[in-house]
């Protein structure tokens, strides 16, 4: 079993920055994506950005630019900075793991309890 816990959300005007960290504990072997996406109520997750174990990331062309996704100096932190912010940026947002990734790979992933963030 992993656990995740996410902080550093908040509010936060439009063009502001946030810097969301999550650290990952308990049962990690084997899981070399960490990454983060994102929810609105009554819509689907979406992908936000991912980091393989080898440092390979991915993000979400919506965020291409603006976020940057980071592994601590511990391989089992993440940091996810959000410069530029917009009111689109609304979500609550969750950390996950899994084995890679690829795909839809944050559909099904271990997921933190998340942490709101909002832009106005």
């Amino acid at each position: 079993h992993v656990q995740l816990v996410e902080s550093g959300g908040g509010s936060v005007q439009v063009g502001g920055s946030l810097r969301l960290s999550c650290v990952a504990s308990g049962d990690t072997i084997g899981r070399y994506c960490m990454g983060w996406f994102r929810q609105i109520p009554d819509k689907e997750r979406e992908a936000v950005a991912g980091i393989e174990s080898d440092g390979s990331t991915s993000y979400a062309d919506s965020v291409k630019g603006r976020f940057t996704i980071s592994q601590g100096t511990n391989k089992n932190t993440v940091h996810l900075q959000k410069n530029n912010l917009r009111a689109a940026d609304t979500a609550m947002y969750y950390c996950a793991t899994a084995t890679r990734c690829v795909g839809a790979w944050y559909k099904s992933a271990s997921r933190g309890r998340g942490t709101q963030v909002t832009v106005s």
